[in-house]
């Protein structure tokens, strides 16, 4: 369809298995992905071309897809064609010591892509008002979970969705959220380490101080101690998320 050869070596497999990405003979970049029928409605089937889109963020540029069906397989696969990125991800560049080592020129650019980005308008929802209330009351009690700011949000920002450049990649969730999520979700990837936290805050002071903001903190704290629940261990998240969830508790309570 696309008339393009596959550098077969450079092929980078998504997390279970879902996705494949490639090298092509175009210089682009093809990721293609496979569903099982049923769940085509999802918002993230379409997540990167829709975000072609959105303006005054520094995102891949998208240029073509296709899709197909495989019915022997209950499947249906999708490949898109977008540019290629050779700017690594601040996760594959070293995780959390490569995230304090950014200038400051790429927080204040990730300030400036976050701004523009929540101001998009979007009937796409990234998170929704009972999503955060389920994962919430799973794990704390007598929060008044109710989101009073919502804004556009790449709603899966963590340090190996933003590259060493200040790229935002990885685009299958995008949608509405509440105001500061992004931020949130960079502070809780960040939880590990707590000089790389304080910056973080310091940073996206603005929108984590929200009430909708320290929601969000507050959801990633319940989804690290769930995570850690399940496995029957503490993680290196989870520790940290019990000790700021208490501090989050005593405003949201109050």
């Amino acid at each position: 369809m696309f008339d393009l050869v596959l550098d077969r070596s450079s092929v980078v497999h998504g997390v279970g298995g879902v996705t494949e990405g490639f090298r092509t003979s175009r210089g682009t970049w093809l990721r293609i992905e496979q569903r099982l029928t049923w769940r085509l409605k999802s918002a993230a089937w379409v997540g990167l071309e829709a975000a072609s889109t959105i303006e005054n963020v520094p995102i891949p540029g998208w240029f073509q897809s296709t899709t197909w069906a495989d019915p022997a397989r209950d499947l249906v696969w999708r490949a898109d064609e977008v540019e290629f990125v050779a700017s690594p991800s601040v996760r594959s560049a070293g995780g959390l010591e490569a995230a304090k080592a950014l200038p400051t020129t790429w927080w204040a650019g990730m300030r400036s892509s976050l701004k523009a980005l929540s101001e998009h308008k979007t009937e796409r929802v990234g998170v929704s008002q009972d999503h955060l209330t389920l994962r919430i009351g799973q794990v704390f009690e007598g929060v008044d979970t109710t989101v009073d700011e919502w804004a556009t949000a790449h709603a899966d920002l963590h340090w190996g969705n933003v590259t060493v450049s200040g790229l935002l990649i990885d685009w299958a969730d995008w949608g509405l959220a509440p105001r500061g999520h992004d931020a949130a979700t960079l502070w809780q990837a960040s939880l590990p380490d707590p000089q790389l936290l304080a910056q973080v805050e310091a940073e996206f002071a603005d929108d984590l101080q929200t009430r909708s903001g320290r929601l969000s903190q507050l959801m990633h704290c319940a989804n690290a101690i769930r995570i850690a629940d399940r496995r029957g261990t503490e993680t290196p998240f989870s520790a940290p998320a019990k000790v700021e969830a208490e501090k989050l508790l005593v405003d949201l309570r109050g």
